[in-house]
C-alpha cells in the first residue's frame, strides 16, 4: 500500500486478484469486488463432497438459527456487529469503517513512500561525482548513535535495544545513551561499554531541557528514529478526538512528522497509528516482548488459572485462535476447525469419563455477544454437546493460552509477520497446530516446533490433532515439540530485527567525509544475531512483573498534564480559583486609564502650542535627515543596549530557528543575531539578519554560507547596529558543547582588549586540536580535505585563482605550516572592528568565487564536490577555517584563550612565520583595490549575468562618492536656480498702474473745509 496519511489504505496480494472478465471489470471499475479466498478455495481446490457439504450445512443453519431466534435478519444483524458495534471492541475495528475487511481479504502494510524515498536516494548517489573530482573518506571517527530512554527500568524495550546495540557496536558505531530516569538497566549499558548520560530536570529554568526544542530548526536535518512498541498512544488518541482535543492531537502528528522514520516492531501497529501517519512509518519485526511477558505467566500458579476459569486440572483445553483483523471470513474459519475436530470428538466421545474433560474455547477479537451466540449456534449444529465449546475475547488471551493444552492456529489468511498470538502460546509451551502459510512455513517446521497442515484440509487438520492428543492426554511427540517450540520463540526473529535496523541506519545516514562507514550486514557475527542479550539481564531479579502498558499510560497522563499547564501559560496569567471577578474594579481601572490618556493628550498639544526655537534651516535639514536614517531602526535601546555602549566589546551570536535558544546567552556582553525573521526570541535584543541584508531571504543561501551571513549582515552599514571598537563571535555550537567562554574568561578577555596586550590580534577560544572532527590531530590542510571529501585544498585553490585572476598553471595554496600551535574552528573569535570589516572584505570576494564554481550543479540537485552526499551547507565547512588563512597571511597574532580559566597563549608567533606569508595577497591596499574594481563594475557596467558579490554587502568606490556629490551639488545648483527664477519672476511680473491718488490737505484747509460743509448744511 502506499503511505497512510489521510486515512488507512490497504493493497490486496496479488495472487489474490480476480480473475473476471475483463469486459465488466472496464465497464463498472469501481464495483468490481476480488473473488475470496475462500470462494476460490472451495471452486478450485480439491475438496471432499462430504466434507463441503457438510460445511455449507453449517453455515446455512447458521443463517436460519439467527432468523429464527434474534431480532431482525441474520445479515442485517452481522452487518451492525461488524460496522457499529464492534468499533468499542478493539483497537483494528475502526478500520471497517473504510470498508477494506472482507471475507478473507488479505491486507498489507506495505511503507511505499520511505521505500521509494530510499530508492531515489540511492540513484542519486552517482550524481555527487558530478564534478569529475574524486570524493575520498578519511574514516578518523566512528559514526555515533544516541538511544533515548524515558526509563531504564527493566523491560522487553530495554532487551530488544541492548541486542541491537551489541551488533551495531561491532558494526563500528559509538553509541551514547541518554535517559530522563535512570533505572537498574544502567549498569548493564555500562557493562556493555555504552556510556548512560542521566538528563537532569529541575525548576531552574536555565538547566531544564525542553526536548521539544529538538523538533525545531535547526535540529530538524538530524536523523531521528522513533520506535513504538504498544498501542496506548493509538488508543488515546480517538479519546483526543472525541474530546475534541485538537491542538493535542496536531503536537503528537507534528512529533511524528518529525521524525524521520517511526519503526513498529510489527505491521499492525502501523494501521493502529494511522492516524498520525506522515508517510515515514516502516516496520522492523521481531520483539521479545510476548517471550519477556510469559515468564511472569509461567511462575504462576497453573491450577489457580484453571479454577479461575472454571476448568479443573484433568481438563483437556483446546484453544482456536486467529488473525487479529476482523472479516466476514472468519465465521468460516471457525467452522471449519469446529467441523476438523468432529473426528476428535466422536474418539473421545467413546470413553464417557474423558468426554466430559474436553473444553474448546475460540479465541477472537470479537467481544460482543452475537458472536458467542454464533458460536454456540455452529457447535449446536455439529452436534457438540452443550458446555464444551464457549467464546472468549482476545482481552483473556493470557489466561487462556496458559490454561489450554493445545493451540490451533486456525486462520487462513496470509499474514506478513509471524502472528504474536502464536508466539505466545510457544513461550508459554504449547503445541501449536497451523495452516502452512509462507510466514508460519519460515519459522515452524512440520513435527519439529509444530504441527503445520494444508491450508484448508479439513481431513489434514482433523489427522493432526488424533495425533497431538492421543486417549485424554498429550502424545509424547507433542510434548517434544512443546519444547523445542518453546526454545524457538524465545530467541524468534533476532536476525530479522537486527539486520532491519543495520540496514535502516544505512539508509538515513549521511556520514561527513571525516566519518567511518560502518562494516556490511553479512560481517555481523552470528551469535549477536541468533539470541536475545538474555545473559545480560540474568543479575537483574524481580524486575520482570512491571506493566509497561500501564507506564505508557501513566507517561501520557504526566505529558497531558504539563501540556496543559503550558497552554494556559501561553494564553497569559490566570487568577486563583478563589478570587471573584468584581466588575467595579475593572471600571474603575478603565476610567483611570482615559484620564490619564487623556491628560497625556492635552500636555502634548499644549507643548506644541508653546514659543519653541526652530534653528536654522540646516539644523532642521540635519535633525530630519537623523530622524530619517534612525526610522527603520528594528529595536528599541534596552538596559542591555545601554549597557552594551560602553564595553569595548560585543559578541554576536548567530541561531537559526527555536532550537538554538537554549544555548543562547542572556548577558550585555552578547547579542543574538537572527538568521531567519522567523525564529527570533521575544523580548530579546536580537538582530534581524534579513532585514540588514536581503540575500539571506534566500533559503539557499541562508544555508549554505551559514554563520557567514550573519558577518555579511553586519557589515553591511555596520555603524548603525555595532558602535564597539571590538566585534566577536560564537556559535551556539561551541555553548552546546561546553566550549564558550566562562565568566573569568570573559573578564580576562575585556581587560586584554582594554589594555591593548596583543594589539591588532585575533582572540579565539575554540581550538581546532580538541575538535571532536580531528582525533589524529591533523594539520590545517589535511583537516580541512578531511570534512570537505578530500576536495578543500582543490576548492580553495580554484576560489583563489579566480578571486585574484591568477594562470591555472600557478601554486595558488597558501601555506599553513604545522608548528605545534592550532587554529580556530567553529565560528569563535574576536578582533577589533576595523580588522573584521577587512575580514569580511575579503570574505565577499572569496565566496563570490566559490558560489561561481558551484552554484549551477549544487543548486540544481544539492550535490557538490565538498560533501560525500547530498548537502545543503555545501562549502559552509571550508568557509568556517577561512579567517585563519586571512590572520596569518595578513600578519595579525592569533591568541588561544583557554574558555575555562582565561589564560591566553599566543599561537603561530611572526618568527615563525618568516617566509611563510603571503602578505601582498592578503594586504589592505590590495584587497581595497579588489573591492573598488568590483564596485565599479558591479556600480558602472551592471553585467546581466548571475553574480553574487553585489548582494553581499555595500557596493562603494570613489566613482559612487564623486556621483553623490555631484548629485548633491546638482541638487543644490537646482534649489539656487528656482530662487533665481522665482527672483526674476517678482521682478517682471506686469504691476497694475495706479488709478488715482489721495492727497492729504494741510490742517487749516481741514477747518475752511469743516466750516464750509456745516454753513452749507445749515
Amino acid at each position: 500500500m502506499g503511505s497512510l496519511e489521510g486515512g488507512p489504505t490497504f493493497k490486496r496480494d496479488p495472487l489474490l486478484r480476480s480473475s473476471s472478465s475483463s469486459g465488466r471489470t472496464e465497464r463498472h471499475p469501481f464495483l468490481q469486488r476480488q473473488r475470496s479466498r475462500f470462494s476460490r478455495f472451495f471452486l478450485f481446490k480439491k475438496l471432499d463432497y462430504v466434507q463441503w457439504i457438510c460445511t455449507v450445512g453449517v453455515f446455512l443453519f447458521f443463517v436460519v438459527l439467527f432468523q429464527m431466534y434474534l431480532p431482525g435478519s441474520v445479515i442485517e444483524k452481522s452487518i451492525k456487529t461488524l460496522q457499529d458495534e464492534e468499533l468499542s471492541s478493539g483497537d483494528l475495528m475502526y478500520l471497517n469503517e473504510y470498508g477494506m475487511l472482507d471475507f478473507g481479504e488479505d491486507i498489507r502494510f506495505e511503507p511505499s513512500k520511505i521505500l521509494d524515498k530510499f530508492k531515489k536516494e540511492n540513484r542519486e548517489v552517482n550524481l555527487s561525482n558530478a564534478f569529475n573530482r574524486t570524493l575520498l573518506r578519511y574514516p578518523h571517527r566512528k559514526p555515533q548513535l544516541a538511544l533515548v530512554f524515558a526509563d531504564l527500568l527493566v523491560d522487553s524495550q530495554q532487551l530488544l535495544m541492548v541486542t541491537v546495540a551489541a551488533a551495531l557496536q561491532e558494526l563500528g558505531y559509538e553509541i551514547q545513551v541518554y535517559s530522563l530516569e535512570g533505572g537498574p538497566v544502567h549498569d548493564i549499558w555500562r557493562n556493555l561499554g555504552v556510556p548512560v548520560n542521566i538528563v537532569q530536570a529541575c525548576d531552574r529554568a536555565d538547566v531544564t531541557i525542553d526536548w521539544l526544542t529538538f523538533v525545531q530548526e535547526p535540529f530538524k536535518s538530524l536523523p531521528l528514529v522513533w520506535t513504538i512498541h504498544d498501542r496506548a498512544l493509538a488508543t488515546r488518541s480517538r479519546k483526543y478526538t472525541s474530546n475534541k482535543h485538537i491542538e493535542l492531537l496536531n503536537d503528537w502528528k507534528k512529533a511524528f512528522n518529525r521524525s524521520t522514520v517511526v519503526v513498529f516492531t510489527n505491521y499492525v501497529l502501523p494501521m493502529i497509528y494511522s492516524t498520525f501517519d506522515a508517510g515515514n512509518f516502516f516496520v522492523i519485526p521481531g520483539s521479545p516482548a510476548e517471550e519477556w511477558k510469559t515468564d511472569s505467566l509461567l511462575a504462576s500458579e497453573n491450577d489457580f488459572l484453571r479454577s479461575k476459569m472454571g476448568f479443573s486440572p484433568e481438563d483437556i483445553v483446546i484453544t482456536i485462535v486467529g488473525s487479529e483483523f476482523l472479516y466476514r471470513g472468519l465465521w468460516l474459519e471457525h467452522s471449519i476447525v469446529l467441523q476438523a475436530l468432529l473426528p476428535f470428538i466422536e474418539d473421545f466421545s467413546s470413553n464417557s469419563n474423558l468426554f466430559s474433560n474436553l473444553k474448546i474455547i475460540v479465541l477472537s477479537a470479537h467481544s460482543t455477544s452475537n458472536y458467542s451466540s454464533a458460536i454456540e449456534a455452529i457447535a449446536l449444529n455439529l452436534k457438540y454437546p452443550s458446555g464444551i465449546v464457549k467464546h472468549l475475547p482476545i482481552d483473556n488471551a493470557d489466561e487462556v493460552l496458559t490454561t489450554s493444552n493445545v493451540v490451533i492456529y486456525g486462520s487462513f489468511l496470509e499474514e506478513q509477520n509471524f502472528p504474536d498470538i502464536l508466539i505466545k502460546a510457544m513461550s508459554l509451551g504449547k503445541p501449536i497446530i497451523a495452516s502452512d502459510i509462507s510466514i508460519i512455513r519460515k519459522y515452524v517446521d512440520d513435527r519439529v516446533n509444530g504441527y503445520l497442515f494444508p491450508k484448508g484440509n479439513v481431513k489434514a487438520l482433523s489427522q493432526v490433532i488424533l495425533q497431538v492428543i492421543w486417549k485424554g492426554k498429550l502424545s509424547p511427540l507433542a510434548h517434544n515439540m512443546a519444547e523445542i517450540g518453546r526454545s524457538t520463540a524465545k530467541n524468534l526473529m533476532v536476525a530479522e530485527c537486527v539486520e532491519g535496523y543495520t540496514l535502516l541506519l544505512d539508509n538515513i545516514l549521511k556520514l561527513p567525509s571525516e566519518v567511518a562507514l560502518p562494516k556490511a550486514v553479512s560481517e555481523i557475527p552470528l551469535n549477536l544475531k541468533e539470541k536475545w542479550q538474555w545473559h545480560l539481564f540474568e543479575s537483574v531479579s524481580d524486575l520482570k512483573n512491571l506493566n509497561t502498558t500501564l507506564r505508557s499510560y501513566a507517561f501520557l497522563d504526566k505529558f497531558e498534564e504539563q501540556w496543559s499547564l503550558s497552554q494556559l501559560e501561553k494564553s497569559g496569567p490566570t487568577t486563583e480559583a478563589d478570587d471573584s471577578f468584581i466588575y467595579s474594579i475593572w471600571q474603575e481601572e478603565k476610567d483611570s486609564e482615559m484620564a490619564n490618556t487623556r491628560k497625556r493628550r492635552e500636555e502634548e498639544e499644549l507643548k506644541d502650542r508653546g514659543d519653541q526655537s526652530h534653528g536654522t534651516w540646516e539644523e532642521v535639514y540635519r535633525n530630519a535627515k537623523r530622524a530619517d536614517r534612525t526610522k527603520n531602526d528594528l529595536h528599541e535601546r534596552d538596559d542591555g543596549e545601554l549597557e552594551r555602549t560602553g564595553q569595548p566589546l560585543c559578541i554576536y551570536e548567530p541561531f537559526f530557528g527555536e532550537g538554538a535558544w537554549p544555548f543562547l546567552h542572556r548577558t550585555s556582553l552578547y547579542r543574538g543575531i537572527g538568521l531567519s525573521t522567523k525564529g527570533r526570541r521575544r523580548g530579546a535584543d536580537d538582530i534581524d539578519a534579513p532585514s540588514r541584508l536581503s540575500l539571506l531571504n534566500s533559503a539557499y543561501y541562508r544555508d549554505v554560507l551559514g554563520e557567514y551571513g550573519a558577518f555579511f549582515a553586519i557589515a553591511n552599514r555596520i555603524d548603525r547596529v555595532h558602535k564597539n571598537a571590538w566585534i566577536g563571535f560564537v556559535s551556539w555550537r561551541a555553548t552546546a558543547r561546553m566550549a564558550s567562554l566562562s565568566g573569568v574568561a570573559e573578564n580576562a578577555l575585556l581587560h586584554a582588549i582594554q589594555t591593548r596586550r596583543h594589539g591588532d590580534a585575533l582572540y579565539f577560544w575554540v581550538r581546532m586540536d580538541m575538535d571532536l572532527r580531528n582525533p589524529l590531530k591533523l594539520d590545517f590542510w589535511s583537516f580541512c580535505d578531511a570534512i570537505n571529501a578530500g576536495n578543500c585544498k582543490f576548492a580553495f585553490s580554484e576560489a583563489f585563482k579566480k578571486m585574484y585572476g591568477l594562470k591555472h598553471d600557478l601554486e595558488s595554496l597558501p601555506p599553513m605550516p604545522q608548528d605545534g600551535d592550532t587554529w580556530s574552528v567553529m565560528h569563535s573569535w574576536a578582533l577589533p572592528t576595523k580588522s573584521f570589516l577587512e575580514f569580511v572584505m575579503f570574505s565577499r570576494m572569496f565566496v563570490d568565487a566559490l558560489d561561481s564554481q558551484m552554484y549551477d550543479q549544487h543548486h540544481s540537485n544539492g550535490h557538490c564536490y565538498l560533501s560525500l552526499s547530498k548537502d545543503k551547507h555545501c562549502y559552509s565547512r571550508l568557509l568556517e577555517l577561512l579567517v585563519n588563512v586571512w590572520v596569518y597571511h595578513s600578519a595579525r597574532r592569533m591568541v588561544y584563550v583557554n574558555p575555562e580559566t582565561g589564560a591566553m597563549n599566543e599561537q603561530h608567533k611572526f618568527k615563525s612565520r618568516r617566509s611563510h606569508m603571503w602578505i601582498k595577497w592578503f594586504s589592505y591596499s590590495t584587497l581595497k583595490s579588489m573591492d573598488e574594481d568590483f564596485a565599479e563594475e558591479a556600480d558602472s557596467d551592471r553585467p546581466a549575468k548571475r553574480w553574487l558579490w553585489p548582494s553581499t554587502g555595500e557596493v562603494f568606490w570613489q566613482g559612487v562618492f564623486e556621483r553623490e556629490r555631484n548629485l548633491r551639488h546638482q541638487k543644490k545648483e537646482q534649489r539656487k536656480q528656482k530662487s533665481r527664477e522665482k527672483l526674476d519672476r517678482m521682478r517682471r511680473r506686469n504691476r497694475q498702474k495706479v488709478i488715482g491718488k489721495f492727497v492729504k490737505p494741510p490742517p487749516d484747509d481741514v477747518e475752511s473745509l469743516n466750516t464750509t460743509m456745516s454753513i452749507g448744511n445749515s
